[in-house]
């Protein structure tokens, strides 16, 4: 039975009110986080200053959006610090400067930089909705909202200065548009698909990987026509496809590179430029890039290209990284794949299997010499299938392991497929005895699902499943953005004034400044100085980095914290911050 439009409207609204909920009251107690130390003061930089000398690898819009709340709370900004005037890209000290140092209220700016990103994750809901029901039908579409809106990653990221929430909305808004435009290649789709391609190249860098995914698609869609008509056909989407490309690039990102380099003078970000990529193995790209960045009219894009050249550039370096007991600089291809099994919860799992089996069990033998006429039909499914290959595969081969956030993106589309297969299977089961125990089995799913994510409320970021320790014990497998990127100091904070502990030794690690929350009662020590006494705080990422065994090559400090193996915690702020008292 169709579910009628005012109650579709009701449920949607419902769904997107809970979301927020979740969402905004549990991200009041966090403190500020690792990446939103350097992604908040730099939007504020941009907007006040417009000079995007700070955090140029990543992308302006979301860091934009997350300021506007900022401009109206009359804040100080450190333009004389060095930090700003001497030093290249110093964003984590610029960051620490104008939160803690500045005279700010650093609580204040971290709620309202956060309110926008609970609006983007809402977007990112009603977009999702949007897309499956154009695409596909109502009731699919409900069951992905249902699904997003209680799913802990979202929800995890969703509260945070972090890019990869809108990369998502990104993703799916110019999926949307570009189908739209394969299928009726004519001037409005063709003006929209360029406007929102641009602004997904402005959400986050990674996001370039929709020029393949989008030339796949195109050039399958090609294929899929009359031999007759494929030159044509050839020439009116490669026509079409470089049109929307200059549209996002001179109408897109242009002018919104161009505002954020008015007062961003020159040689400044000549040198800038010169010192960022001195090491870079980029050859004569690096060198176009440098000669683009002084040169008027320009050197907006190639400060766009210097962005890009530095995320390719991270990627491929990766970054030092606990995970299951080992300890590298490099990366595991394995890391993704077993990171998304242990962060999203299990009755998802059970659900996607389930689908895959019955639609695997109903493939008829003679679907292989079909898949023309199948990807002809099923063009959409198709087309999420190639962008979840593409962007998975890019993912699993790049170095950068520290968090089940950089596949977020790629969320969106599994959602749509699982749902699409449920409500497909439940349609065509034609007797009644199986059609309610199908529906039984997807009942309780969906309320083991919903527990998951109720049962971890206000901890979202450090959500496991229960096959990887839950809440509380997923730091045994991976940590960093996982399960902990600083989120728990104030909650350390108020563990040391209710306990009356008058000195505390802490390493942290996060985006917020200890010294600040603990005042006198925080004590420095080197964590590679052997054992200590009294009272001890150890953030989850450094205690494991700490305890990880080395893989082979990696010649960093390792083994420091094995001494702690000996004795139990004494408590946790929140549960990413260890805190021991040893006598």
């Amino acid at each position: 039975m169709s579910i009628n439009n005012r109650t579709t409207n009701i449920i949607v609204v419902s769904l997107l009110s809970l979301m927020f909920l979740q969402a905004f009251f549990s991200m009041i107690g966090d403190s500020n986080t690792m990446d939103e130390l350097a992604h908040t003061p730099a939007g504020y930089s941009y907007l006040s200053q417009k000079d995007f000398r700070i955090n140029p690898e990543h992308p302006p819009l979301i860091k934009d959006i997350a300021a506007l709340p900022l401009l109206f709370l009359n804040l100080d900004f450190p333009k004389d610090h060095p930090s700003w005037t001497d030093e290249v890209n110093s964003q984590w000290w610029l960051g620490n400067e104008f939160l803690f140092k500045s005279g700010n209220d650093p609580d204040q700016i971290v709620f309202w930089a956060r309110i926008p990103m609970i609006l983007i994750l809402l977007l990112l809901g009603w977009f999702l909705f949007k897309f499956t029901k154009d695409f596909f039908d109502k009731e699919t579409a409900l069951l992905v909202l249902a699904i997003f809106a209680f799913s802990p990653t979202f929800l995890a990221h969703g509260r945070l200065v972090t890019t990869d929430i809108g990369a998502s909305l990104g993703v799916i808004v110019a999926t949307y548009f570009w189908l739209r435009f394969l299928e009726k290649p004519d001037r409005k789709n063709i003006i929209l698909a360029g406007i929102f391609f641009g602004f997904a190249l402005l959400l986050k860098f990674s996001l370039v990987l929709l020029i393949p995914f989008f030339a796949i698609i195109t050039l399958t869609k090609i294929l899929l026509s009359e031999k007759k008509d494929r030159l044509k056909l050839s020439l009116k989407y490669l026509g079409s496809a470089s049109v929307a490309g200059l549209i996002a690039l001179i109408f897109i990102i242009w002018p919104v590179y161009q505002f954020h380099v008015l007062n961003y003078p020159p040689q400044r970000q000549l040198s800038d430029t010169i010192d960022i990529l001195e090491s870079s193995p980029m050859g004569s790209l690096k060198d176009l890039c440098i000669w683009m960045s002084d040169k008027p009219g320009i050197r907006a894009i190639g400060h766009y290209f210097l962005g890009l050249l530095m995320a390719t550039q991270r990627t491929a370096s990766g970054n030092t990284v606990y995970f299951m007991g080992m300890v590298t600089a490099s990366s595991w291809r394995y890391y993704f794949p077993v990171v998304y099994f242990l962060k999203v919860p299990l009755a998802f799992h059970i659900l996607t299997l389930l689908v895959l089996l019955i639609g695997i069990s109903r493939i008829k033998k003679s679907f292989w010499t079909r898949t023309k006429e199948w990807i002809r039909s099923h063009f959409v499914e198709f087309s999420m299938i190639i962008f979840l290959c593409v962007y998975w595969a890019a993912s699993i081969m790049g170095n950068l392991n520290i968090g089940v956030r950089h596949v977020l993106p790629t969320f969106p589309f599994i959602y749509i497929l699982v749902s699409l297969g449920t409500i497909r299977i439940a349609r065509s089961i034609k007797k009644e005895p199986f059609k309610k125990a199908f529906i039984a089995i997807l009942a309780v799913l969906f309320l083991w699902y919903l527990w998951s994510s109720l049962s971890c409320f206000p901890y979202y970021l450090s959500y496991f499943n229960e096959l990887g320790g839950g809440t509380r014990g997923g730091y045994k497998y991976v940590v960093d953005s996982n399960f902990d990127w600083g989120q728990d100091l104030k909650r350390l904070k108020k563990y040391v004034e209710d306990e009356k502990i008058d000195k505390i030794k802490v390493d942290y690690f996060g985006g917020s400044d200890v010294e600040y929350y603990l005042g006198d009662k925080f004590e420095r020590f080197d964590p590679k100085s052997g054992p200590q006494k009294g009272w001890i705080a150890i953030s989850a990422t450094l205690l494991q980095g700490g305890r990880g065994e080395p893989i082979k090559g990696f010649d960093g400090p390792t083994g420091y914290y094995d001494w702690l193996d000996r004795y139990e915690p004494k408590a946790r702020a929140g549960t990413s911050i260890f805190i021991y008292y040893i006598e």
